[in-house]
């Protein structure tokens, strides 16, 4: 599962497959659907055409670009529909939740999780524990829609304090409000991260 490539192609999103109270929650999802197609990059996510989940893929293929859904078969039918379903560029199905996320894993570059559920919480955080046990470098964004991140934030500072973070230096999750600055964040710590490898690898190669 080590990744150590940070060339920016794909994003992973994570987020509901309900629409949630609050308007401005499809808005974010139908506004980064359009930025990932804008920069060409490609949408990588869980396959549902409801909810946010359908609003940034609907977001991502009315800019013309590229969607890999993916999806257990035993969800097809509460998180989509079939004929939705045959408008994404590639679908993926999977014959259970573990394999999607390892597959969702490897298609991604960069992660982002939108407002969402237990399920958008269970996949970002998995996510930062791979981070975390040094399984990969993959920039990830929290997408903090009007503040809807604050208290998992607050919760990361308490582990912290607290000491179960013990490699707290490897989840720093980047936290983005405008849904137009997640994009260039992301590119801005990849670009780092390649700096700072280059750096390292002249270090050695002088040693």
């Amino acid at each position: 599962m080590t990744e150590q490539s940070v060339s920016i192609r794909s994003i992973c999103v994570y987020c509901g497959s309900r629409p949630g109270r609050d308007p401005s929650h499809m808005a974010a999802g139908r506004a980064l659907g359009r930025e990932i197609a804008e920069y060409g990059l490609r949408l990588v996510y869980g396959g549902g055409t409801k909810g946010i989940m359908g609003a940034v893929a609907s977001g991502v293929l009315s800019g013309g670009g590229q969607v890999t859904g993916i999806i257990p078969e035993f969800l097809i039918d509460m998180e989509a529909t079939r004929h939705s379903l045959g408008q994404l560029n590639e679908l993926i199905v999977t014959p259970d939740m573990h394999a999607r996320k390892h597959t969702m894993f490897e298609r991604s570059d960069a992660f982002v999780a939108l407002p969402g559920g237990i399920g958008t919480l269970e996949e970002i955080v998995e996510i930062m524990t791979w981070a975390q046990l040094g399984r990969h470098e993959k920039p990830m964004v929290f997408a903090n829609v009007n503040a809807f991140w604050d208290p998992m934030m607050e919760l990361i500072r308490h582990m912290t304090e607290e000491g179960f973070l013990h490699t707290a230096h490897r989840v720093q999750p980047l936290v983005v409000d405008e849904i137009s600055g997640i994009i260039p964040a992301i590119m801005a710590q990849a670009a780092q991260l390649a700096a700072d490898r280059n750096g390292e690898d002249e270090v050695i190669s002088k040693m």
